[in-house]
């Protein structure tokens, strides 16, 4: 492989890895945010007990997401200046919006809400995870902006050897753009969902003690992943009008986007089946719940929506080449000059391996989690009168 199809290579494999982190952070984060609601209203000390369990495998999934990300903003200046030279007046706002507004602000929110357990007022501390909430999807939506520009590159005009940015409104009502980031906000409920079911099949499985808190638990998660499944295929398909025609030859030639796209398609109409029509008639009489040789079939599932999710994002990367800006910037002319074989060799052996280790990582911490159960719960866990302070997020 030469320099250029290594650099791809690279770009796809550490911004495949973040989107796993990213599209679970979507889905959990509402979830997490309802259980708290509900609780805070009901007084119901199940709620507490369900909003600490699934938001501390909220927290863990968002602390190691966040390295994963700080290794694809290193691409953009080691791999792709050209892109930066050529498109940075245009490309680089929503990505500093995103970073200096909504990733910043959500940072700050979810801090007060991991170390506010019993110290905030409970209305405000509620407050903190509905303003994580929105900041997370403030931030997917900046991201899509920029992503829906290299599609599509409405707002901008040719200014000598770069583009500039004339027309700030039109990226944010970009075709590319308005179906796109709902299609993606419904994969991460869909996503949160499944995580949901096969954490509580699990347990439900083993005929744990908790056995209340998982049937709750899986209720929410088949719901979740129903609207989910519903919003991400319909959104989905009505992305087809939109490519059609801003991008109508964006799956001629490109074999692999097809694959992508026909891989993905059949994952989510499978899936959309199975929840539809088994596992949302079973929720009656919670016989979902007290079937278990169900449980086995539900936890082999859990994964299916994050393949899903990565063969998306696929198809819609992919189907552009050999454009990095459709019509404007070939990749091959985004490339960062001076670049050789060996040397971006390295950096993608350097990248996949930290990445793939985060990965490992957050997926170990996370079962342990749910092994562990509810009980072993260390965020929002009280304190025992002269025991020193204990960090949740340390804690883990």
């Amino acid at each position: 492989m030469d320099a250029l199809d290594l650099a791809r290579t690279q770009f796809a494999v550490t911004g495949s890895l973040h989107f796993l982190f990213v599209v679970l952070t979507l889905g959990l984060a509402p979830l997490v945010a309802i259980m708290q609601t509900r609780h805070a209203i009901t007084g119901k000390p199940i709620f507490g007990r369900m909003t600490r369990f699934w938001g501390q495998i909220y927290v863990i999934n968002y602390a190691l997401g966040i390295f994963t990300g700080l290794v694809m903003e290193f691409q953009f200046g080691l791999s792709w200046s050209g892109l930066s030279h050529f498109a940075g007046d245009v490309f680089g706002a929503p990505l500093a919006i995103e970073t200096l507004v909504a990733f910043f602000l959500e940072s700050t929110f979810l801090g007060l809400w991991i170390f506010g357990w019993h110290r905030l007022p409970k209305w405000l501390h509620l407050a903190c995870i509905w303003l994580v909430t929105l900041t997370a999807y403030a931030s997917a939506f900046w991201i899509m902006v920029a992503n829906s520009f290299l599609q599509n590159p409405v707002g901008s005009e040719l200014r000598g050897d770069h583009l500039a940015l004339t027309d700030f409104g039109a990226l944010l009502t970009n075709p590319s753009l308005v179906f796109a980031f709902p299609h993606v906000i419904s994969a991460g409920l869909w996503t949160g969902g499944f995580v949901i079911i096969g954490a509580s099949a699990y347990h439900l499985l083993k005929r744990t003690a908790e056995q209340e808190f998982f049937t709750r638990s899986l209720r929410l998660g088949v719901v979740t992943a129903l609207i989910g499944s519903l919003s991400t295929v319909g959104f989905g398909y009505a992305q087809f009008g939109a490519v059609g025609e801003v991008q109508p030859d964006k799956f001629d030639g490109a074999p692999l986007a097809a694959a992508g796209l026909g891989f993905m398609m059949l994952i989510g109409e499978l899936l959309q089946f199975v929840v539809l029509f088994a596992l949302l008639p079973l929720l009656i009489r919670n016989a979902l719940a007290r079937w278990r040789w169900t449980h086995p079939l539900l936890i082999m599932m859990t994964p299916l929506p994050f393949l899903a999710a990565i063969l998306g994002w696929l198809a819609r990367e992919v189907g552009r080449q050999p454009w990095l800006i459709q019509d404007r910037l070939l990749v091959a002319d985004a490339m960062s000059p001076g670049l050789t074989s060996g040397m971006v060799t390295g950096s993608l052996i350097a990248f996949t391996g930290v990445l793939g280790l985060l990965a490992v990582i957050d997926y170990a911490l996370i079962a342990r989690a749910v092994r562990r159960g509810p009980s072993a719960t260390f965020l929002g866990a009280r304190e025992e009168p002269g025991t020193p302070d204990r960090a949740p997020a340390l804690s883990l």
